[in-house]
């Protein structure tokens, strides 16, 4: 079997819904894996594309988060009704769909605008 030209990672992290940061499963993500997984298998790529949920991706505040690799192109606030786009858009034509990219500003580091700071 030949590898996987992509791999989605889709967070699934769970947190009580009293913690300080968000978690992607309260913002629906488990629902994300089956969109990715079923349009995925639609477009005849089940076999070249390869959908995992993650745990946290450290991107709570931009949730629900999924990156796609080898590229690495991180999106955020994704909702199933964005699944179909990603997949047409970019894991077909290799084009990301900037709308729903994250900042590279935002990535890997804990001076995000987003990231409520530490106490709040």
């Amino acid at each position: 079997m030949p590898l996987f030209e992509h791999h989605v990672f889709i967070c699934t992290n769970e947190r009580d819904e009293s913690a300080a940061r968000p978690s992607c499963a309260l913002e629906g993500s488990k629902k994300l894996k089956s969109a990715f997984k079923d349009a995925i298998k639609d477009a005849g790529l089940k076999h070249k594309i390869r959908a995992n949920d993650s745990g946290c991706l450290d991107q709570c505040e931009h949730g629900p988060v999924v990156v796609v690799y080898p590229e690495a192109v991180w999106y955020g606030n994704v909702h199933p009704g964005d699944v179909e786009e990603i997949v047409t858009e970019h894991l077909v034509g290799g084009r990301p769909v900037e709308r729903l990219r994250l900042a590279d500003s935002c990535l890997n580091t804990d001076h995000c605008p987003h990231r409520k700071s530490k106490g709040k």
